[in-house]
């Protein structure tokens, strides 16, 4: 049996702060406006990974464990419970959790036609939980690992759980922690900036103990606010004070960690195909909106997995491309709506947790430069910074490219990927034909594949029909679309996905950002 590290969580701007996982899982983030970042990455045994029997939750555990300082007994049978493919309601509908699909090879003319050398291309399928996104790989065990911290910390009060979403977040910490015993959850949308699918699997949750909310704004003022009250809640005049909250965001830690576990299954994967020889390395692209996906990948990288390249893919916001490719981290831009929604974010919180491993761990460089950054809308990171995270490299892809590429994809693939996984899709190509030497082409490309195609019917249709628009009338009911989508290509259509034609929104809110706080905290206060 493993044992369990004692590893601590600091905050990324105040080196004072240790806490336990358990507490730093609570308190979702410090009250420095800093996030909760590990004092040390531990180190992960990859032999035993490499076990042909093992199972998703069995290989959660693994990774996990070095992570918590609890005992088996209270940490395990969170993971199974939560990475479960049987019984009367399954979390995921598939017995490999996290599927590894091959999808040929990237050509590397850039015209799909797949040349002797050519990179071999992997999908890491992360969308088979309950909303048929990756965010369900890890809400689904947050509950548990929130209600056992709790538990821990011996609080006893109720807690409210605030969370931003540009998408698919919100349907996942509804479904992965409503209804928990003391948990009540928030929810705040942009109500223009999601599909008609992904509001409709957040609007018809019940109502008890969850509040939806579709904010007249885009994800980063939603966010915003967020941070803002986890960052004034503890002051008395707060509208938030004598409240316990917490977030499902990926601000929290304890939404991060477990992502790290399908970059580790990623590789094992990969490895047992006979594509990768054991320690030769791979290389990850990643649809990066709040960068926490990626920032997993990088984290799995430092405990010994051997990703060689992790390349952040964006939509054409490409605030994250702009930062990796000049080193200026510059919000002043108009936020742009996309056929990939839940990219469209300008300030990606997780970024921090980067900076912070790029400043050396140093917490008061990290916070003069948020600060700059807090005040005038920009900064640039020194050269000498830059270089401790070489390994990332960054592409985009704009509406036009992400429809081309869902083509693509299936013309030539034979797959069919979400407008997200198409914008990786289209930067794996074009960082394969970037590639300098013969040994550096032969380097198989794990892409992210983050959402099923059928929570976004219109642009895949769009897309196989040659880029003919959809008219507005198709546009608005997207579940139409979804049988369309599904009757042009034979593949059926997710259960999460189907049961919606007769799902009922129970949730109307759509407000201005002056009367946001005023309704969360009367939610708060509600007995």
């Amino acid at each position: 049996m493993l044992m369990a590290m004692a590893v601590l969580y600091t905050s990324t701007r105040n080196a004072h702060v240790r806490v336990s996982i358990a507490e730093a899982i609570v308190q979702g983030m410090p009250q420095d406006g800093g996030l909760f970042v590990p004092t040390e990455i531990p180190k992960l045994p990859l032999e035993p990974l490499l076990e042909p029997t093992l199972s998703y939750a069995e290989l959660a555990w693994i990774v996990l464990s070095l992570w918590f300082d609890w005992p088996e007994w209270e940490l395990r049978p969170l993971i199974e419970e939560a990475y479960s493919s049987t019984g009367e309601s399954p979390m995921f509908d598939v017995p490999d959790i996290v599927p590894l699909s091959g999808a040929g090879s990237l050509a590397s003319d850039g015209r799909g036609r797949c040349l002797e050398g050519a990179v071999p291309l992997f999908l890491l399928e992360l969308f088979h939980g309950r909303t048929c996104a990756f965010k369900d790989l890890a809400l689904s065990l947050l509950g548990g690992l929130l209600h056992k911290s709790l538990e821990k910390c011996g609080i006893d009060e109720p807690m409210l759980i605030l969370t931003a979403t540009s998408g698919d977040t919100g349907s996942a910490a509804l479904v992965g922690l409503g209804g928990q015993p003391g948990i009540r959850i928030a929810v705040i949308y942009p109500a223009t900036g999601t599909s008609q699918i992904q509001r409709l699997q957040m609007t018809s949750v019940p109502t008890e103990g969850r509040l939806v909310v579709g904010l007249k704004g885009n994800f980063d003022d939603a966010q915003r606010t967020v941070k803002a009250i986890f960052q004034s809640a503890h002051h008395p005049n707060s509208p938030f004070y004598g409240i316990r909250l917490s977030s499902a965001n990926s601000i929290n830690i304890g939404r991060l960690l477990p992502q790290i576990v399908y970059y580790v299954k990623a590789w094992r994967d990969v490895t047992l195909s006979g594509a990768l020889r054991r320690g030769d390395p791979f290389d990850v692209v990643v649809p990066s909106g709040n960068f926490g996906d990626i920032l997993a990948a990088r984290y799995a990288k430092a405990m010994g997995v051997p990703i060689r390249r992790l390349i952040c893919a964006s939509n054409a916001n490409r605030v994250l491309h702009d930062f990796f490719s000049t080193g200026v981290y510059d919000r002043r831009r108009t936020l742009s709506k996309t056929l990939s929604p839940s990219m469209d974010i300008v300030v990606s919180s997780n970024l921090e947790r980067l900076l912070y491993l790029a400043f050396d761990n140093k917490p008061e460089t990290l916070a003069s430069t948020m600060s700059t950054f807090e005040r005038e809308g920009f900064f640039q990171l020194p050269d000498q910074n830059r270089a401790k995270i070489a390994d990332f490299s960054a592409g985009w892809a704009d509406d036009d490219r992400t429809l081309a590429s869902i083509r693509h994809m299936w013309e030539v693939h034979g797959v069919l990927v979400d407008p997200h996984t198409a914008v990786a899709c289209a930067v794996a190509h074009e960082s394969t034909e970037n590639r300098k030497t013969a040994a550096d082409g032969s380097t198989p490309v794990v892409v992210a594949a983050t959402a099923s195609p059928f929570k976004f019917p219109t642009a895949c249709l769009e897309a196989l029909r040659g880029g003919s628009a959809i008219s507005p009338q198709e546009q608005a009911n997207d579940l139409h679309l979804v049988f369309e989508l599904s009757k042009a290509t034979g593949i059926s259509v997710p259960r999460p996905i189907g049961a919606l034609g007769a799902a009922e929104v129970r949730h109307q809110h759509v407000v201005e950002e002056r009367d946001l706080v005023p309704l969360l905290a009367d939610f708060a206060h509600q007995p």
